[in-house]
């Protein structure tokens, strides 16, 4: 699959909601975005990226997964200009999503970094490693999770942060690239 090309399909965050996400579903995701906050030195980090990073992100408005992670994303694009973001709904592209799939489904969010100029640098998701503990806590053995009730802003916390390891891990393998480093001088 040409994703460069596939980039150019994609939808800002915005577009993305507007078009996919019934009114309740924007209202959960704005809900989730109001939540996440980037401490000073997150923020900084962000800022300081020098290497522009393309990120084609398979989601479904629909999806809680994607209602807890997506926001942050948006935060981190809010946070650098070098961070170009576009969302495929799953449904409507399912050749990203074939080619995303992790573990012999098609899950979401999905995430696959390009350079600049278009080359794959790495993919990352459905779920960190915290939202996993969290999960094999709550859902293993006899405990039985509810469903009810609103994002825990600690594990919000911690999720938001191993994303910026996601994010800060690809910015520099950018920056530290050999052929990059010659082609802007660096």
């Amino acid at each position: 699959m040409d994703y460069l090309a596939k980039f150019g399909e994609g939808l800002t965050y915005d577009a993305f909601l507007e078009q996919f996400g019934t009114p309740d579903q924007r209202s959960r995701w704005a809900a989730v975005l109001g939540q996440v906050q980037l401490s000073e030195a997150q923020s900084d980090l962000l800022g300081g990226f020098v290497r522009e990073m393309k990120v084609l992100v398979t989601a479904g408005a629909w999806c809680g997964d994607c209602v807890n992670q997506c926001p942050i994303f948006e935060r981190f694009a809010q946070a650098s200009g070098k961070l170009q973001i576009r969302y495929f709904d799953r449904d409507a592209h399912p050749d990203l999503a074939e080619a995303l799939s992790t573990c012999g489904g098609q899950r979401v969010p999905s995430v696959l970094f390009l350079s600049e100029d278009g080359f794959v640098c790495g993919r990352y998701g459905d779920r960190t490693l915290a939202k996993y503990r969290d999960m094999a806590a709550t859902q293993l053995g006899a405990a039985c999770p509810t469903g009810i009730g609103g994002a825990d802003q600690s594990l919000l916390d911690q999720v938001t942060q191993e994303w910026l390891n996601e994010f800060e891990r690809i910015q520099l393998m950018l920056r530290l690239s050999g052929r990059l480093r010659q082609l802007h001088g660096d």
